[in-house]
């Protein structure tokens, strides 16, 4: 997205964004104006290429959070400064202000990567393993009808992946009778995800068993690298979702099952709510809804209830 990753919203997944996360901590505070916050020093002093102020920063804050909801913390002066600097680099640019009115005359690719740059997308195989324990019940209880997934902050599929070995696993089948929709606001890292190819050390984690199970090692695939199998692949559709938009038309609901992981401590509550509101009629009756270990919904229980361990049900469900 998950942010989400989603996000990532992004999920979980991811989110994604070095905004600490997309899996991490990271500030959901409201954006507040300061007029009279002081300016960095020059370029020269501070020994950096461009000259960067407090006036840039605040605008790259308020463009942030307008396009794609996020909060940006103000200690994150120097990441947002290393991330644009190589924009400026690259278009040729002199300076943060031609830079940022280049964005603001509406140019959509740039938009894309500008988003792209200040979202980091922290994730890894089976991370908050409860979760997918969780689900592996939750499937079994559903396994009379087919099964539909979203993960909203799939970051670079990580998180998709888990979901899909988790279906398997809980069917006893590479062909099970589930599909998983797998979304980020991160272009990038969905193509990354697509792909399905990690350094090894991204499965060092998982038993033999599993590793052995749903990975290739050679037969074309680099030296040093492992590609998940392609059953996996195929249980997983990708598409760009920024959860700030008015529509999500490639998330078309009911789904079983909602991942939306440490991707909501990037918005403000207010953001957070009308997002969790979009949730509810996309959420099968008897859907549950996963947000990440450091994120609460208390000020939604009139959408969602916890039934602990950051998962959630529809409030309205019927017991």
């Amino acid at each position: 997205m998950p942010l989400p990753t989603g996000i990532k919203v992004g999920a979980g997944g991811t989110a994604s964004a070095d905004l600490p996360r997309k899996t991490g901590t990271a500030s959901a505070e409201p954006l507040r104006k300061t007029a009279t916050a002081p300016v960095l020093a020059p370029a020269a002093a501070a020994g950096r290429e461009f000259q960067f102020t407090a006036a840039d920063f605040e605008r790259v804050r308020q463009l942030i959070h307008k396009h794609a909801g996020i909060s940006l913390a103000p200690i994150k002066q120097d990441m947002v400064y290393s991330r644009l600097a190589r924009r400026l680099r690259a278009l040729g640019m002199k300076s943060f202000d031609q830079y940022l009115a280049h964005l603001e005359r509406g140019h959509g690719a740039e938009w894309e990567t500008f988003v792209n740059s200040l979202t980091t997308n922290l994730t890894s195989f089976f991370r908050e393993n409860h979760h997918f324990e969780m689900l592996q019940k939750h499937l079994l209880r559903l396994a009379q009808r087919p099964i539909r997934i979203w993960c909203s902050a799939a970051s670079t599929g990580e998180e998709p992946y888990s979901l899909a070995i988790t279906a398997c696993e809980a069917f006893n089948t590479l062909t099970p009778p589930v599909q998983i929709h797998a979304s980020d606001i991160d272009t990038n890292v969905l193509k990354t995800a697509a792909h399905g190819e990690y350094p090894l050390e991204r499965i060092e984690r998982l038993d033999a068993e599993r590793q052995r199970k749903y990975f290739i090692k050679g037969a074309g695939v680099p030296t040093g690298q492992v590609r998940v199998r392609p059953e996996l692949q195929k249980l997983i559709t990708y598409s760009r979702i920024n959860l700030l938009d008015a529509q999500w038309p490639s998330a078309k609901g009911p789904f079983d099952a909602l991942f939306c992981r440490n991707v909501m401590i990037y918005f403000d509550k207010p953001t957070q709510y009308q997002i969790l509101k979009k949730f509810v009629p996309l959420l099968h009756p008897d859907g549950l809804l996963y947000a990440g270990h450091s994120e609460s919904f208390l000020h939604a229980t009139d959408l969602f209830r916890s039934l602990g361990r950051t998962v959630y049900e529809r409030t309205d469900r019927r017991k």
